[in-house]
């Protein structure tokens, strides 16, 4: 049973860790005091620079272990040989939650479920209006969607560290979960009857957004509750994602 706890535990934990790469990111990541970091990752084939050296420094005195790797070893932890410049930090995203521990905690929310969303500065741009706005969470799934990296984390202005973001499997399977939980589910149409600005929300509110250019997927758009427009003016036919959410985030 201690076993079996302790192994939770320490899947909750690195389930909650994200991996940047790169030499300027990692430098600016660790200049960041509060940022919670896990690793630092160096290749042992590096050569020692000004650049590298600080880092070395940064991570001694805020007590974060450094561990050296082969090239090999090092692009599997980054996931970028080409890009990681022999270098990788292991970030804690401590607003990170699972599902289930959010709807434990929350009795009321507004979320962000977004399907298929690939575009980074689109995801960290999502992310900040979510942080700046009256959103509770974001729904990132795991798989077919951009995820945390250096170019999210840029374009969110370091909002990825204040907005509990809950990673997803599979994202029709959670918003099954969220329905259950009397959650009404919001998809965007332009063909949709009803503006965003005349619905009434309730206490647990979900709003879909979809892929750049094909927009919500069928099987999602299958589990809305409604669909919502936002009223075009002069022909214009869409707006960019991450401008819809910061209406909505904004409501």
């Amino acid at each position: 049973m201690k076993d079996s706890a302790e192994y939770l535990a320490k899947r909750v934990f690195f389930d909650k860790i994200i991996t940047i790469y790169g030499r300027n990111a990692v430098l600016e990541a660790l200049e960041d005091n509060t940022i919670i970091i896990h690793k630092l990752h160096f290749s042992d084939s590096n050569k020692s620079v000004a650049q590298l050296d600080k880092m070395v420094t940064i991570a001694k005195k805020r007590d974060i272990k450094i561990a050296y790797h082969d090239k090999k070893a090092l692009s599997r932890i980054s996931k970028n040989a080409k890009q990681d410049q022999g270098v990788a930090l292991d970030i804690v995203l401590e607003k990170s939650l699972t599902q289930e521990e959010f709807l434990a905690q929350n009795s009321s929310f507004r979320i962000l479920a977004l399907d298929g969303i690939h575009n980074p500065q689109n995801l960290g741009m999502i992310i900040r209006s979510a942080a700046a706005g009256e959103i509770d969470a974001i729904l990132l799934p795991i798989k077919n969607s951009a995820q945390i990296s250096p170019l999210v984390i840029k374009a969110s202005v370091g909002t990825v560290f204040k907005m509990p973001i809950i990673k997803v499997k599979n994202l029709a399977n959670s918003l099954e979960l969220f329905k259950e939980a009397q959650a009404t589910i919001y998809t965007l149409s332009s063909h949709a009857t009803k503006s965003y600005k005349d619905e009434q929300y309730g206490e647990k509110t979900i709003f879909v957004l979809g892929n750049e250019s094909e927009g919500v997927s069928k099987k999602i758009e299958a589990l809305s509750t409604t669909s919502i427009a936002i009223p075009m003016r002069r022909g214009v036919e869409s707006l960019n994602v991450a401008v819809t959410a910061s209406l909505l985030a904004f409501l």
